[in-house]
C-alpha cells in the first residue's frame, strides 16, 4: 500500500524527469552563426519552462540532470552535441550558467508568481550570470579578451534571448497553473 507521501515523491520525480526531457529536446535545436563558436539555442527556453513547471529545487535539478545527461555523451547540447568535451569547450561556461538561471529565475517566479515584471527581472539577472560565466569561459578557452568574448558570445544573442524570455513570460503562467494540478 502506497502512502500519500510516496505518491507525492513519485509525482515530483516524474515531473522533474519530464521537464528534463523537454530541456533535452529543446537543447540540441540550435542555429550556428558564423562569427561565434556559440550557436543560438533553445536551451534557455527549456529552462524558463522548467522554472514555471517546477519549483526552485525541481528546476535546478532538471537543469543539472540535463547537464549530466549531456556530459555522459548523449547528444542534448546545441547542435546535437554531447560529452564532457562540450562542457570543457567554448560553450561550457554558458552551459554551467544555465544552473544559475534556473536558481535565480525560480526565485523570482516562486516569490512573485503574479508579477511578470519581477519574473522578467529574475530572468534578466539569470541571463547576466550566464553571460558572465560564458564570456569568462570563452575568453579563457579561445584565448581572447573578455570584451572580445562578449562581442562574439553575448552581443549577437541578446535579441534572441529577449524573444525567448518574452515567449516564456507569455506562456509560463499558464504552464504554472497546469503544473499545480499535478
Amino acid at each position: 500500500m502506497t502512502t500519500v507521501n510516496e505518491k507525492t515523491k513519485t509525482s515530483r520525480m516524474v515531473r522533474v524527469a519530464m521537464v528534463t526531457a523537454v530541456i533535452c529536446i529543446l537543447g540540441p535545436l540550435s542555429i550556428p552563426i558564423p562569427i561565434s563558436p556559440v550557436p543560438i539555442s533553445l536551451t534557455q527556453l527549456g529552462i524558463y519552462l522548467a522554472i514555471y513547471a517546477l519549483d526552485k529545487k525541481g528546476a535546478t535539478l532538471a537543469t543539472l540532470l540535463y547537464l549530466l545527461i549531456g556530459a555522459v555523451g548523449l547528444p542534448v547540447f546545441s547542435g546535437f552535441g554531447g560529452g564532457i568535451g562540450k562542457l570543457a569547450g567554448p560553450t561550457g561556461g554558458y552551459l554551467i550558467g544555465f544552473v544559475f538561471l534556473a536558481v535565480i529565475g525560480s526565485l523570482a517566479v516562486d516569490r512573485y508568481p503574479d508579477s511578470r515584471l519581477k519574473t522578467a527581472v529574475g530572468f534578466v539577472l539569470g541571463n547576466l550570470v550566464i553571460y558572465l560565466f560564458g564570456s569568462v569561459w570563452l575568453s579563457v578557452v579561445a584565448g581572447v579578451s573578455f570584451l572580445q568574448a562578449l562581442a562574439v558570445g553575448v552581443v549577437p544573442y541578446i535579441l534572441f534571448d529577449v524573444a525567448k524570455m518574452l515567449l516564456a513570460l507569455g506562456i509560463g503562467p499558464k504552464i504554472r497553473q497546469l503544473a499545480k494540478r499535478y
